[in-house]
């Protein structure tokens, strides 16, 4: 682990603080938080800035949650990020996500018209950093502006989410019955 959590020692009123946006008072301790918000901990201006949009990304989007985790899953394969794979096919299966959905997820095959552009959505966006004309037509036929821009921002943030997760070193807790976030809505 390039970047390891920050010791429960460590943390202050800083650190709680910015992890408040995202945890309710209960988990804020590194117990709580787990192993990634634990990490970020290290940096509490960064980790508040950026637990505000993923806020949003996670309970506050206008896109449909099994959507969005349809999207996550997909740039979390892609990015080949275990920590991010594993927290969110937990939560993909409170959406109502399959077994079988999921693992399709890593070919990038979806059964629905519009599971299956959410998965192309990712994909033209990781490779190319943009959605083609063909699937944001077809995407426009499904959602409205709004939820078309969470999904570029849900694609994107949690991309990113990767990239830091994967370069820190990051892994999943094993044996977690509670990982990450609960889902409030």
């Amino acid at each position: 682990m390039r970047v390891p959590p920050l010791p429960a020692d460590e943390w202050d009123d800083d650190v709680r603080h910015a992890l408040a946006v995202m945890l309710p008072e209960e988990r804020l301790n590194p117990e709580g938080a787990g192993t990634a918000l634990s990490t970020l901990a290290r940096h509490p201006h960064l980790t508040k800035a950026f637990l505000r949009f993923s806020n949003h990304l996670l309970f506050r989007s206008t896109l449909d949650a099994r959507l969005r985790e349809l999207a996550i899953l997909r740039i979390a394969h892609r990015r080949h990020c275990e920590y991010e794979w594993a927290h969110h096919v937990f939560i993909a299966k409170a959406q109502g996500l399959t077994d079988d959905e999921i693992a399709d997820i890593q070919l990038g095959k979806a059964a629905a018209t519009l599971d299956q552009l959410v998965l192309d959505a990712v994909d033209e966006l990781d490779e190319e950093s943009r959605i083609s004309d063909a699937t944001w037509a077809a995407l426009c036929e499904h959602l409205d502006e709004r939820q078309r821009m969470d999904l570029v921002f849900t694609i994107g943030g949690y991309g990113l989410m990767a990239m830091a997760y994967n370069t820190f070193g990051i892994q999943p807790e094993h044996g977690t019955a509670e990982p990450g976030p609960r889902e409030r809505r």
